[in-house]
């Protein structure tokens, strides 16, 4: 843990949090709860997981770089 209003801890969930807001949320409407958490849940597990690609992975998504699947 680094000293207390250190920005780089939460650098990396503050980026993902935008890409989601970003991709998801400000691009559809829901009408239910239930509607918003199966949308965010296919997006962080299936969307941005496994079909994504990454800049930061050479353009490979997540789980690719972490199977090694070429």
């Amino acid at each position: 843990m680094s000293a207390a209003g250190c920005p780089y801890d939460n650098a990396p969930m503050e980026r993902y949090y935008n890409t989601l807001k970003s991709e998801l949320i400000y691009r559809f409407n829901f009408r239910t709860d239930e509607e918003l958490t199966r949308a965010i849940s296919e997006y962080a597990y299936v969307w941005y997981n496994q079909i994504r690609p990454h800049s930061y992975n050479n353009y490979q998504t997540s789980y690719e770089v972490r199977y090694r699947l070429d």
